[in-house]
């Protein structure tokens, strides 16, 4: 199985399925001289974790990370950094029924089609589990985009049919993790909640939308075509499970817009370098970041595992069976979406900053050469 790998400078390779014994991932090419330890990731895996409301799944894992390579007395030493979070609580006794009787709308028959076979408790490597694995990652990208005043912020702003009037970036910031949809227009967040409460008595599920916005991406960041800046950050957020659009600047908006009315003229900043007015691009013109805010949106539909009757067959018996889905399942994706959204954010941009020049991607500190550092481990016997 290929696909394992996102990045060409900060590279992130992931291993791991639902109800294996770990899920784990490597990054290389982070720079040396970053202060990181555990407590950083854990933050960010907290807000990911499964059982932390009564809107996600019941699954009681800890998501405790283990840091078990790449650091040396609390700073990265620029090579490759491992991280595993143990599997805790599987049981997959309950996906015994379709293992060749696939549930409607996942990738049991893909995956089966694919590969002959698959590790088939909790979905195994097609469950969404694994991107506790990208929020591991990101958030040692977040750690080195901090040191470059770069921030990035997501929040749920639709949930069914229910949508948050737009809010400003310091609204996100304060309001996002104040409430268990993660929606950072506390009006909009109780009607959202209510709503998923009623799918959730119905046995069924609902699909939403996160929102997602940036302060301090530098400009020229992306290559035209195939490496653009918006090329990648879309196969980065289609790649969260369930994902079916991601869109930025207008969106799917600019389809309504005529190229008078959407094109925005330059000017000149206080500086005296050429701005463009407004911002309806997205930050990205061309392929390339402007230096402006790059903001747009992520789509999830419903989750699939829902407890309401379907229809599925069973290969093996040449059964039509009817089934229901019984198990520990998430009832909306979004709000548990909105860190790996995040997360996939941090690891692009830190992968464009090293590319195009704007991070040493030997050391943070970017003294070249200067082997007596402040993070340099002391000989004990000097002590």
């Amino acid at each position: 199985m290929n696909g394992n790998r996102f990045g060409r400078l900060f590279q992130v390779t992931t291993y791991g399925e639902s109800h294996g014994d770990a899920m784990g991932v490597t990054v290389s090419g982070c720079p040396a001289g970053l202060e990181l330890d555990e407590d950083d990731v854990q933050k960010e895996l907290d807000r990911r974790k499964p059982g932390q409301s009564m809107i996600t799944t019941s699954r009681g894992e800890p998501d405790a990370v283990v840091i078990n390579s790449g650091t040396q007395d609390g700073y990265t030493t620029g090579t490759p950094i491992g991280m595993v979070i143990e599997n805790k609580d599987a049981r997959s006794g309950k996906y015994e029924p379709y293992v060749t009787a696939p549930r409607p709308s996942h990738g049991d028959f893909t995956y089966s089609a694919k590969f002959g076979t698959r590790n088939w408790g909790g979905g195994g490597r097609s469950s969404a589990r694994e991107t506790v694995n990208w929020v591991a990652a990101g958030a040692i990208a977040k750690q080195i985009l901090e040191a470059h005043d770069v921030q990035v912020k997501a929040h749920v702003n639709q949930i069914g049919d229910i949508e948050a009037p737009p809010v400003t970036f310091e609204e996100m910031l304060e309001h996002t993790e104040e409430n268990e949809v993660r929606c950072a227009h506390p009006e909009t967040a109780e009607q959202m909640r209510e709503k998923i409460d009623e799918y959730q008595e119905e046995g069924d599920s609902i699909g939403g939308s996160v929102y997602f916005e940036t302060r301090g991406v530098p400009r020229g960041l992306g290559s035209p075509r195939f490496d653009s800046f918006s090329a990648r950050l879309g196969q980065a957020m289609m790649a969260i499970p369930a994902t079916t659009a991601f869109e930025f600047g207008l969106g799917r908006e600019a389809r309504e817009w005529t190229g008078k009315d959407r094109n925005e003229d330059w000017t000149f900043d206080e500086d005296e370098d050429p701005v463009p007015v407004g911002n309806k691009h997205g930050g990205i013109q061309g392929g390339i970041t402007t230096g402006q805010p790059v903001f747009g949106e992520v789509t999830w539909h419903a989750p699939t595992s829902i407890p309401k009757e379907q229809t599925t067959v069973d290969w093996e018996t040449g059964e039509e069976k009817e089934i229901q889905v019984v198990g520990r399942h998430d009832p909306v994706l979004p709000p548990r979406a909105v860190p790996v959204v995040e997360a996939m954010l941090n690891l692009t941009i830190v992968d464009f900053m090293l590319l195009g020049g704007h991070i040493n991607p030997d050391r943070m500190d970017g003294q070249v050469g200067e082997y007596d550092t402040e993070y340099h481990p002391q000989s004990p016997q000097n002590q």
